[in-house]
């Protein structure tokens, strides 16, 4: 377990590896007790497990991030309940930075919606 919070190598922590963490965990938790049938809970469910899978290698590939995100926001964001939770795995992701729109790399994710 050590060995998972210190990194490889013996690096210091990643805070924004953390954030991201605890992020996916509450929403994974926020989807599983969701009681609606949603469409594209399966999709979400994947994604959310991949984003675990980049976030525990440490050193997450940012463009691959944003494309789970962006799937995991297709698949559950327009659900109110779940937006407070997705909206923190978002600012988890933006804080890795990354292409942009303006950089010549991928589109920049649109903000959500208050009280969507």
């Amino acid at each position: 377990m050590e060995e998972e919070r210190v990194g490889r190598f013996g690096a210091e922590p990643d805070p924004r590896v953390d954030a991201l963490s605890t992020a996916v965990s509450r929403l994974r938790r926020a989807l599983a007790g969701h009681p609606v049938l949603l469409p594209d809970r399966d999709a979400a469910e994947d994604e959310l497990a991949a984003l675990d899978a980049m976030v525990r290698t440490g050193s997450p590939d940012v463009s691959r991030l944003r494309r789970s995100l962006l799937l995991v926001a297709g698949a559950v964001g327009s659900v109110s309940a779940l937006a407070p939770a997705l909206g923190e795995v978002r600012a988890a992701v933006d804080r890795f930075g990354g292409p942009s729109e303006g950089a010549g790399g991928e589109a920049e994710l649109p903000r959500p919606r208050e009280g969507a």
